[in-house]
């Protein structure tokens, strides 16, 4: 007896589904999203044979779960390997997402050709280009190899018989939202879609050992296309951030299973496709000017400290409100700080346009980064210049104090490997360091005024 089909419609945004057409979605607040898909609905009871004891993987005390370290393999980029944790794990799934032209495809099929000039076999499957396209590109990064296979095809079906005729070590689909399955009743890219190609590649990945890596797009908020569960349904989540005309590139873990999502990837982009940053301290203070309002910040993403220039003019207007504008930084965290130096270092500076910039486009989001800020304004409203080679971190609070961040001797270090002399730092820190190491001098700060009072003396 052949089962009956049922109508629903399906948001396109979150994957929430209801029996008739909504103008909203109930579950995200999208407009106009609600989709119709035709489903057909399991037999109750599951319509599968059940399984005795005998056939299933018996529970078993976690003291005698086998544990080994998982063989990975290096991609050929060193800046994806940190992200990654250490490289591919055979069998896991990797879903790299973001912004059109930020350069998925071009790191993707890099680290193909690089995985295939190792002596595995890698299938790059393309449902956005041609195969001509491809080689084009590949031909621009230097990205070929006599075992990297090219081919172009969305049929899921039809890569699974291309996946089991050449057996790679390696799987690249882009983009998920081009695949689709034949006995799925919707349109590619549409939530049932996205879903179900996902959940039959992650098989694919998992019986056959196969390390397989899925392009995804974003929406205009900057968000995965498609339902959340994807994210739930791979193994590491990668996010691609950066201005596609900007010279820098991002690569952060949302989520990893094998490693941890703190590690943070930089690349150059270049003639030939995305270029790892090994130094990228070094790179970001290469233009550095110094002039006022220009303060250097130590921060620290995972295991890996970096120094950035951090920008803030603050100029009298004679408009009501006055603007602020932040890049690359939490501009409520802006207003929290110009609300603390207002109150408790009395800056008369409600009356003003603030704006704040990191140099490069490198988003900091941790909380180091607040005494910085607070210097760079203060210094900009003031007009007077830093204490040369001076680095400057630590928390700031709602009563005007410094508290203590983790990590301090990393940063330090980095500082001082870069030929910086001076630290402005939490008192809480400063006592638990030296008070001079290597000459590098140490400036406790109880307060913002304490701090403004070390990074700008008045001689």
């Amino acid at each position: 007896m052949a089962k009956k089909k049922k109508t629903v419609y399906v948001c396109q945004e979150c994957g929430y589904d209801a029996p008739k057409w909504l103008g909203r979605c109930p579950g995200c607040g999208a407009w106009n999203t609600m989709v119709e898909e035709t489903i057909t609905p399991e037999p109750a009871g599951g319509g599968g044979l059940r399984l005795g004891l005998s056939d299933a993987v018996k529970p078993q005390p976690i003291a005698e779960v086998q544990v080994e370290d998982l063989p990975r393999f290096a991609t050929g980029s060193g800046e994806l390997d940190r992200v990654l944790g250490g490289g591919v794990i055979p069998g896991s799934m990797v879903l790299i997402v973001g912004d059109p032209g930020v350069g998925k495809s071009s790191l993707t099929l890099k680290v193909c050709a690089d995985v295939a000039r190792g002596g595995r076999r890698v299938l790059y499957v393309t449902g956005e280009e041609s195969t001509r396209q491809v080689r084009m590109r590949a031909d621009r990064l230097q990205a070929i190899a006599d075992t990297l296979f090219v081919v172009s095809e969305t049929n899921l079906e039809t890569i699974e018989a291309h996946v089991a005729n050449i057996k790679p070590d390696l799987l690249v689909i882009d983009s998920i939202q081009t695949i689709f399955k034949p006995d799925v009743q919707s349109a590619p890219g549409s939530v049932s879609q996205v879903r179900e190609c996902s959940v039959d590649l992650l098989r694919i990945a998992k019986t056959n050992g196969i390390a397989a890596f899925v392009i995804g797009h974003v929406t205009k908020e900057g968000n995965l296309a498609g339902p959340r569960v994807l994210e739930h349904i791979v193994d590491t989540v990668l996010y691609f951030e950066g201005e596609r005309n900007a010279e820098y590139r991002v690569l952060r873990a949302v989520k990893n299973r094998f490693g941890s999502t703190n590690e943070l990837g930089l690349f150059e982009m270049r003639e030939v496709g995305l270029v790892d940053v090994p130094d990228a301290s070094k790179l970001f203070l290469s233009d550095r000017v110094g002039d006022s309002g220009t303060v250097i910040i130590p921060t620290v993403e995972g295991t890996r400290p970096l120094l950035v220039e951090l920008q803030a003019l603050v100029a009298p207007t004679p408009y009501v409100p006055p603007r602020r504008t932040a890049d690359s930084v939490d501009i409520k965290r802006i207003q929290l700080l110009l609300a603390v130096l207002e109150k408790r270092v009395h800056l008369q500076i409600g009356a003003c346009d603030v704006y704040v910039k990191v140099a490069g486009g490198i988003r900091i989001d941790e909380p180091a980064a607040d005494l910085g800020i607070c210097v760079a304004m203060a210094s900009s409203f003031a007009n007077r210049l830093l204490r040369p080679k001076t680095i400057v971190f630590g928390e700031v609070g709602l009563s005007g104090e410094v508290r203590a961040v983790g990590q301090a001797d990393i940063r330090i270090n980095e500082a001082k490997r870069l030929g910086f002399e001076h630290v402005v730092l939490p008192m809480k820190n400063y006592r638990q360091l030296a008070r001079e190491t290597d000459g590098i001098h140490l400036y406790g700060a109880e307060t913002i005024s304490d701090a403004l009072r070390l990074a700008m003396p008045k001689d």
